[in-house]
């Protein structure tokens, strides 16, 4: 069948003012794939959303009944879905206290290490509770309330190729996960080092297991806890950089949360809480080979 010229013009200004019209709705509607971060989801550094949503007030937590918490999955003994898919370990015991405090039962977002000041600047959490090391760049970008945990960098490397000193390292490939202060420590001081970087735990220590990396970097207190699960492994290096604190993190700018979360913090040391949770979640880790005062921070002082 033929078509007239007419009608090939009539259909031509159809599609170009439909269109016209979609490409419209799509600016007003913000056209494009929203990133939504259900209880027990997941939230990576490629999947962040816009940033500066407002915060909730302590009202509004209050009224919905949730207190939206981030930690990790992968890392335990301080954050991991255990055998009963339930969100274990010692961040996850102060998560629930801070919760219950408040009248509300807290829901968790599982977190990659480089996506943890996203969740909040998004809006998707309250809170980060995962093993959240302060550092200067992060207070431009979240506000920190008082430590209750201390750690500095240890290395793990596998038996009989032992990394005893950083100048080992020297040429070889180091395993890190992204957004850690290792990554940050090694980039900024052994540019000699070749990272190999990985969005999550998980993968950075199946990684050293397959002998993709020559050893692998971050928290002592992590490497401490894997090195005793996985028999032919050796944390060589206990000790790297300054000490550091850990510290809950809430939105920039939201007060009302971080003065709850201080003051509860200050009420939790009267009772020993931290050592408490220590001895519930890191002692069956640990065992006696570590002390509890070389981790645990009460009341928010470090000593």
């Amino acid at each position: 069948m033929s078509l007239t010229l007419t009608t090939v013009r009539k259909a031509t200004r159809t599609i170009a003012a439909l269109a016209t019209a979609a490409i419209m709705a799509c600016g007003l509607a913000a056209c494009g794939p929203k990133a939504a971060v259900p209880s027990d989801s997941s939230a990576s550094a490629s999947g962040s959303a816009s940033s500066n949503a407002q915060a909730r007030s302590l009202d509004e937590i209050k009224s919905s009944g949730v207190l939206k918490v981030a930690v990790f999955s992968d890392k335990a003994p301080f954050g991991y879905v255990d055998d009963q898919g339930n969100y274990a370990g010692y961040d996850v015991v102060f998560a629930e206290r801070l919760a219950k405090d408040l009248g509300v039962k807290p829901e968790y977002t599982s977190v990659d290490p480089a996506a943890r000041v996203d969740v909040l600047t998004s809006n998707k959490v309250d809170v980060v509770l995962a093993n959240f090391t302060v550092t200067d760049d992060r207070k431009e970008k979240v506000d920190f309330a008082d430590p209750y945990m201390k750690v500095s960098l240890g290395v793990v490397s596998p038996n009989g190729a032992e990394i005893t000193d950083v100048s080992q390292l020297d040429g070889k490939t180091l395993i890190v996960a992204k957004g850690t202060t290792a990554e940050t420590y090694f980039e900024q001081n052994y540019p000699n080092v070749t990272l190999q970087k990985y969005d999550q735990y998980a993968d950075a220590y199946n990684a050293l297991l397959d002998g993709r990396g020559d050893a692998f970097s971050t928290d002592n207190t992590e490497v401490l806890a894997w090195a005793k699960s996985n028999s032919g492994f050796t944390v060589g290096i206990t000790k790297l950089g300054d000490a550091q604190t850990i510290a809950p993190a809430v939105q920039k700018g939201n007060t009302e949360l971080l003065d709850f979360i201080n003051s509860e913090i200050k009420q939790l040391g009267t009772e020993n809480f931290f050592h408490d949770d220590y001895k519930q979640t890191l002692e069956p880790v640990y065992g006696d080979e570590v002390n509890p005062d070389d981790i645990v921070v009460e009341g928010g002082v470090v000593d």
